[in-house]
Formats: C-alpha cells, structure tokens, sequence
C-alpha cells in the first residue's frame, strides 16, 4: 500500500514509510544528525493506541525523496533491524557508552479547520538532551514542525465510529 494524493494504492514502495519511520525515530535517540528528512503530508490514523508525537516519523517515496542521517560524533554506529515472525527487531550499535540520553516529546499541538472544509494538525517536536549519568538537561533542542490533512474526523472518543 502507498499512500498517494490524499489515498491509498497499491505501489512500489509500499511500507517503506514504516520503515523510515522506525530509524527516524531511533535516530531522535542518539547523536547521530538527521540531515534530510520529509515529513507526512497526511495525519493517517487517530491518536487512539499511538505511542509516539504525532509527527515523529519520516516518509520516504522510492527514488524521490529519502531519510538521510549523517554520524558527526567520531564514534562507529552500526544500525541493525531484523525481522521475527512477529516484529522488527531494532537498535543502534556503538563501541562506547553514549554520554546522553534523549527525550522527544510533542509541543504546541492544535488542529485547525481549514476554509476548504477539512482538518489540519499541527504541532512542533522538540528533544531534551539529558546527561545519561546525572540526568541533568544538558540540551533542549526544536527537532521539527508538522503540518498534515486530517484523513479522518478529528475529535472522536476512542471507541466511536466516524460513520
């Protein structure tokens, strides 16, 4: 499945965004510096079950547009992903103990209802850079900001039907 002008079809490609998605998001961890990234155009699925920001993932459109990450630190990184009978398996490898950890949270969230009669989602994703030893806020660092049509009727309780 692709997602394409506001619709699904089935394509090349198909379900690589998940997989940009995953290593932008393990990348937001560590200190390696993301140097092309394109946001989603689209808000796809409701908040219901969503474990990370809306907005903290990557798309990536075979032979358009890529996810780029750059390791500035003079430390190998190695990125592993397998796959299980029942999930992707990730993670960042390095010879030494990174020196902070990282917390990528979501500000300044709000929808709003556009003249053209649809929802749009905003927001910006910012990261706290904390000594991994102490926990003292080293960094609080703007990563990014989104904008995404709404492809479902925003303001529903879990549970609800949009029908």
């Amino acid at each position: 499945m692709v997602l394409s002008y506001g619709g699904f079809k089935p394509g090349t490609g198909g379900g690589l965004c998940q997989l940009s998605n995953l290593i932008y998001w393990m990348t937001l961890h560590t200190p390696l510096t993301v140097t092309e990234r394109h946001r989603h155009s689209y808000d796809v699925f409701p908040d219901s079950d969503r474990t990370q920001p809306f907005g903290s993932g990557a798309t990536c459109v075979y032979n358009y547009i890529d996810l780029q990450i750059k390791n500035n630190t003079g430390h190998p990184y190695q990125l592993c992903v397998r796959l299980t009978d029942e999930y992707l398996v990730w993670e960042w490898r390095t010879l030494s103990e990174p020196e902070y950890k990282y917390e990528v949270y979501e500000k300044e969230h709000r929808i709003t209802h556009e003249t053209w009669g649809g929802y749009v989602r905003h927001n910006v994703i910012g990261r706290r850079v904390c000594q991994r030893k102490t926990g003292e806020l080293a960094e609080d660092e703007y990563i990014t900001e989104n904008h995404a049509v709404m492809m479902y009727q925003p303001f529903l309780k879990e549970g609800s039907d949009s029908n």
